[in-house]
């Protein structure tokens, strides 16, 4: 603490970043501020409510980076977030992307869906809030515009061209202007202008009905139904046709939903929300979001409408765009409609938690009823995992009021046991486990789960009461002949208890089941892999531990070194000698079990 203070006594009254640290030296909050100083000592003066108190505890030290300004603080905080993936940061997660509809920059041009923008002289629409929409919307153009459609080009004319909806380029020529004309229609109903197409298909509907096309004016009716539904069935426009996205925000219980409208030539076009906790100041962190979301690759509207402007120092420089916080008028009631939204969309969410709680919680009070041992608010499971008693594991996985607590997940390489005994595994693992437990006076189970039936039960209770006195609940789970959960064993000996089959309790008991095995599993995989890697590699001559370490990290197995090439080995500080003698050892023995196979 004396450190800390030393530290906070010399922090500048300048712009920039800070860091905060737990004891393991992990980062897990990333901020900016204006004025260091003032910022980083608020977090060690005064109190602070719940949420922001669970990560003041956390700390255990900081960094800071002194920046030349606003805008430049922004920029680092948003590059320091996505290094370290802080864990009490609001973040815009990287599987998040949205799809956009895109004209590319070719000859001949196509319509594609793509997830990322780049600077490639192609036009991009959206983005969409689901794949759905934009797959929906480019189908659509399709049928409408007889665009390239193969993204490589083909030899011959395909089955597009003789439907009408491909000009066919591969065989004949095509006026540019053609595509000049197709684009900027392409480019107004995507940006909103839909009236223009809608009359077009409604012409051509009722000349195919004249000429007794019945089905192609059934398809016609069924494009112009799909625009009436899904293109137009938003209201609100702006006559100035200007691309604007305006952002709104509630807070509530720790959470925060982000709401954002996008306006494409004066009609709103999509829109999209976000919920997480938060633990910083809220408009600080609606705006790292905010940064976050445009320095992600999405396309930037001439105006950004945002609800706040506190905490916006720098961030019309960074996102390269207008910034505008409307008081009144249209723009105004565009944000109080993102914010009431975001309030809506927060309150659906803790009514769907609130009922998911009250089922979990509910379950596990039940199995405890089931029990007879009161409510189970901790549960330790345990599932041991070999194959042939090779590289035996364990691993526990901890269900906390019936949800998975995953930092208390323990693995387990068992030392004492060698070929396949369940029972003596089962042993060492609960003794390993719950001696520790005691010498660090960490919190006990309330019930503690075997994946297994009558001898794994005997084993774990043999252990916790006649070697450390704990007299826990134990029980067992077994399966059928098809790995599912059967039924539940408890007692010694132990009987089954009666657990209707589509109970929540039951439902709970196969989630703890399939975790603990999956866990189990996977740490398995890893050890054996590393021990075939290990041991493949002890057989060719001049590969000691040190070259073995190496190798292991950086190919990670015996498949990807046998691809290697010599000059991959050589950048490793391995001769080409010995890389030839690698390669050709690990391939004549790829081919050797190959044959015996056969």
């Amino acid at each position: 603490m004396d450190t800390l203070k030393e530290k906070l006594s010399l922090l500048p009254d300048k712009p920039g970043c800070y860091l905060m640290k737990n004891a393991a030296g992990e980062v897990i909050y990333v901020g900016k501020a204006k004025v260091l100083k003032n910022r980083v000592r608020s977090y060690f003066t005064g109190s602070h409510d719940g949420k922001t108190q669970r990560l003041v505890q956390e700390i255990a030290d900081f960094e800071y980076i002194v920046t030349s300004s606003p805008v430049e603080a922004l920029l680092l905080e948003c590059n320091l977030i996505k290094k370290h993936d802080p864990r009490y940061n609001v973040l815009l997660k990287d599987d998040k992307t949205y799809p956009y509809i895109k004209i590319t920059n070719e000859e001949h041009p196509r319509l594609e869906i793509t997830r990322k923008v780049v600077k490639d002289g192609g036009k991009y629409f959206g983005p969409y809030a689901n794949a759905g929409a934009a797959q929906e919307t480019k189908k659509l153009l399709d049928r409408l515009y007889p665009l390239r459609k193969c993204k490589n080009m083909p030899k011959s004319v395909c089955l597009y061209y003789h439907m009408g909806q491909c000009l066919a380029p591969c065989e004949y020529e095509v006026d540019s202007k053609q595509y000049e004309g197709m684009i900027e229609e392409i480019s107004r109903f995507l940006n909103g202008n839909y009236g223009e197409i809608k009359q077009t298909l409604k012409r051509q509907m009722e000349a195919a009905a004249e000429n007794l096309e019945f089905e192609r004016a059934k398809e016609l009716r069924d494009q112009i139904q799909y625009i009436e539904a899904i293109m137009e069935k938003q209201k609100v426009t702006f006559s100035d046709n200007v691309d604007r996205d305006a952002w709104g925000y509630h807070t509530d219980k720790g959470w925060m939903s982000v709401q954002v409208f996008h306006i494409r030539q004066g009609k709103m076009i999509e829109r999209n929300v976000a919920s997480f906790p938060f633990y910083g100041e809220e408009n600080e962190d609606f705006i790292s979001y905010v940064v976050q979301f445009y320095l992600k690759e999405h396309i930037r509207p001439k105006e950004v409408l945002l609800p706040v402007s506190e905490g916006t120092d720098g961030l019309e420089e960074a996102i390269e765009t207008k910034l505008l916080v409307p008081q009144r008028g249209p723009k105004k009631q565009l944000v109080d409609m993102a914010k009431e939204n975001a309030r809506i969309a927060l309150e659906e969410k803790f009514a769907l938690m609130a009922r998911d709680e009250a089922r979990t919680i509910q379950a596990v009070q039940k199995l405890g009823e089931a029990l007879g041992i009161g409510y189970p608010k901790r549960i330790e499971a345990f599932d041991n995992s070999n194959i042939q008693g090779v590289d035996p594991v364990s691993a526990m996985v901890v269900f906390t009021d019936g949800k998975p607590d995953k930092k208390e997940y323990r693995k387990y390489k068992v030392n004492t046991v060698s070929g396949p005994d369940d029972y003596s595994t089962m042993k060492e693992v609960v003794r390993r486990r719950y001696t520790r437990v005691l010498k660090e006076g960490l919190e006990l189970p309330n019930l503690i789960i075997i994946d297994g039936g009558k001898g794994q039960i005997a084993a774990a209770v043999d252990i916790l009461e006649n070697e450390l006195g704990l007299f826990i609940p134990v029980c067992g789970l077994a399966k059928d002949e098809k790995h599912r959960t059967a039924q539940l064993l408890v007692g010694n000996p132990p009987i089954p208890v009666d657990l209707k089959r589509d109970s929540n309790e039951f439902y709970l008991l196969q989630r703890i089941q399939d975790e603990v095995h999956r866990f189990a599993i996977t740490f398995h995989r890893n050890t054996r892999s590393k021990t075939m890697f290990q041991s493949k590699l002890d057989e060719i001559p001049g590969v000691g531990e040190k070259r073995k370490k190496m190798l292991l990290k950086h190919f990670g197995s015996i498949k990807k070194m046998r691809e290697a090439t010599v000059d991959e080995y050589r950048n490793l500080g391995i001769g080409d000698k010995l890389a030839r003698q690698i390669l050709e050892y690990l391939r004549e023995n790829t081919e050797a079990a190959a044959d015996k196979s056969e």
